[in-house]
C-alpha cells in the first residue's frame, strides 16, 4: 500500500483478525494502534465520532468502518482484487454470510459457560469480565440480533462446519482455488470459538487442514504506533477526493444525518452526509483538532437518517 493503513483494534478481536489476515495475505505494511477491549474508547471517539465497533481503518483524514468496507480499501490499494467481497462467487458469499451472521453468535454460544468465564477470567480479569459481560449484553439493544445458546448454537456452529466440509472438498478454498476474502470471513468465527474454547478445533479433515492453511498466513509487515502518531496523520492530512454520489438520495447531501448499524452495536455517528454512492456513506465530521474528516459506512446494514 503507498499509504500505510492504522489499523485501530486489539489483538483478540475476530473481526481484526479477518482483517489482519489481508495484510498477511498482501505482505502488506500496516500500523497497529491498540484500543480498549470495549468503550469507553475516548480516542478513537475523537476520529469516527462514537462508532461502536472494532476494528476501524485510518488512512490519513479518512476514516473506515465495519469490516465488509475495510476489505474493499485493503483490495483497492494492494491491487488485491480476491479481497473484495462483490467479487467471491455466489456459493461463497452464502458461507461468508452464514459465517459471519448465524455462526459468528454462536460461537461464543456453542462453548460451555463455565469454560467461556474461565477464559475470560483468565485473558481480562474478574474486573474486566464484569465490564465485558455488562458492555456486551448492551451492546445487543436496539438490534436485530438474537444470539442462540447451548444446543442451538452448537447446531449451528455445526451446519457451518458441515457446509465448509463440502465446500473444501469440492475447491481448494472456500472462494475457489485460490485464496480470498470468503477464507477469512468464514475462518474468524472458527478462530473465536476456538480461542474462546482454548482447545484445537475438532471437525472434518477438509476444515482442519484449511484452518491451519489460513492461521499460517500471517498477519503481514505489523509496526506498532501511538494513538497520538494515528491523530498526527489525521491532523496532517486532507480527505480524499469524495467520489460520486448516486442521482437519487433519500437525503441531500450537506444534511446533518446519524448513520448507525441496524444489527447490533447501534450507537449512532452524526456528521454532515458528504456522499452516498451505491456501497458507501460518507459523512463529513469537522473538528479543531483535525480539521476535516471523513468516516465511511458501508450501505448495506446501515441506516441513514436526518438529525
Amino acid at each position: 500500500m503507498n499509504n500505510s493503513m492504522i489499523l485501530h483494534h486489539y489483538d483478540s478481536s475476530p473481526y481484526a483478525e479477518k482483517i489482519r489476515l489481508m495484510f498477511g495475505l498482501t505482505n502488506a505494511g500496516w500500523q497497529s494502534v491498540i484500543s480498549p477491549v470495549q468503550p469507553p474508547r475516548p480516542g478513537l471517539d475523537k476520529l469516527t465520532g462514537g462508532y461502536r465497533r472494532i476494528p476501524v481503518a485510518q488512512v490519513g483524514a479518512d476514516i473506515f468502518c465495519d469490516t465488509a468496507l475495510i476489505a474493499r480499501e485493503i483490495a483497492k490499494a494492494t491491487d488485491c482484487s480476491a479481497l473484495d467481497p462483490a467479487a467471491v462467487d455466489s456459493a461463497a458469499a452464502a458461507l461468508m454470510e452464514q459465517a459471519e451472521k448465524k455462526a459468528f453468535f454462536a460461537a461464543i454460544g456453542a462453548v460451555k459457560p463455565l469454560r467461556l468465564l474461565g477464559t475470560m477470567l483468565l485473558q481480562i480479569g474478574p474486573v474486566g469480565t464484569y465490564h465485558f459481560i455488562k458492555d456486551r449484553t448492551g451492546m445487543m439493544k436496539g438490534g436485530t440480533v438474537r444470539p442462540p445458546q447451548g444446543p442451538r448454537a452448537e447446531a449451528e456452529l455445526d451446519d457451518l462446519l458441515a457446509a465448509l466440509e463440502k465446500r473444501l472438498t469440492e475447491h481448494s478454498w472456500v472462494g475457489g482455488e485460490t485464496v480470498s476474502v470468503a477464507d477469512f470471513a468464514t475462518y474468524h468465527p472458527l478462530w473465536l470459538y476456538v480461542a474462546c474454547n482454548r482447545r484445537p478445533l475438532k471437525s472434518g479433515p477438509k476444515v482442519e487442514a484449511w484452518y491451519q492453511h489460513v492461521s499460517d498466513i500471517g498477519h503481514g509487515r505489523r509496526e506498532e504506533v501511538t494513538l497520538d502518531a494515528a491523530f498526527a496523520a489525521a491532523r496532517e492530512s486532507e480527505p480524499r477526493s469524495l467520489p460520486p454520489s448516486v442521482e437519487e438520495v433519500p437525503v441531500a447531501k450537506g444534511t446533518v444525518v446519524q448513520v448507525s448499524p441496524t444489527d447490533y452495536g447501534t450507537l449512532p455517528v452524526t456528521g454532515v452526509l458528504a456522499a452516498l454512492t451505491e456501497d458507501r456513506i460518507i459523512l463529513a465530521r469537522h473538528s479543531n483538532e483535525f480539521g476535516q474528516l471523513h468516516v465511511h459506512f458501508p450501505r448495506a446494514g446501515y441506516s441513514l437518517v436526518e438529525k
